[in-house]
């Protein structure tokens, strides 16, 4: 290494200092782009593929590997402005899965927001909601409807849940429909269950049946 270049790292005071030559100065086809990449980051957006992704829906050409090294050069490091932290995806998740009206209006607001900004999420929220609607007002019979655009939708999760139904479809169709459920014995089975892991799973029949006597 020459002393010159070495001088030059000994007097650098911030990374960018480190990168100099001709090749800095070329024109690429990012150039038109890290405007936006520089605004986005500001607004706090920080996931490198996710700005690669919406660059290249605007008909950036190049990969993901220039739009990393840009990131890494120019923008990790710098200063953010300071916003609320975003939700948790357990908090988001209960959110979807609560009835609307058990919703505060502080979760109820903070869902739309989610909603609005993602629309992936959206769809699923309202396929949920559809089968929700299913389930307590027992309309099995829109089941094959709500199973075909599931499986049409983008959403992977979805659809292989979707398809699971299909494997058993009349008896999903029968639980849809039926006011039967075995929700109470379900909850007595997880009941015994807390009881023998607080005995570390020594209890025996006659001791778990007492325990669960006294807590009945």
């Amino acid at each position: 290494m020459g002393l010159n270049t070495v001088l030059r790292f000994s007097r650098a005071t911030e990374p960018e200092q480190l990168f100099t030559g001709q090749w800095q100065s070329r024109p690429t086809k990012l150039d038109a782009y890290k405007p936006y990449l520089d605004q986005r980051w500001q607004e706090g957006c920080t996931n490198t593929r996710k700005l690669w992704e919406e660059i290249k829906a605007q008909g950036y050409p190049d990969g993901y590997g220039n739009v990393r090294a840009y990131v890494s050069r120019n923008l990790r490091g710098k200063p953010r402005p300071v916003g609320p932290r975003p939700p948790t995806a357990r908090a988001v998740t209960r959110w979807i899965l609560s009835h609307p009206d058990a919703l505060t209006e502080n979760d109820q607001l903070q869902l739309k927001a989610v909603l609005v900004n993602c629309h992936e999420l959206d769809a699923l929220a309202e396929h949920v909601r559809s089968f929700a609607h299913m389930l307590t007002q027992l309309q099995g019979h829109q089941l094959p409807a709500w199973i075909e655009a599931a499986t049409a939708t983008d959403l992977p999760s979805l659809q292989r849940f979707a398809r699971h139904l299909e494997r058993d479809v009349d008896a999903v169709t029968a639980g849809l429909s039926q006011p039967w459920n075995s929700g109470v014995v379900e909850g007595h089975v997880n009941r015994i269950k807390m009881l023998k892991r607080q005995m570390f799973g020594r209890a025996g029949f006659e001791l778990v049946r007492k325990r669960a006597l006294l807590h009945s």
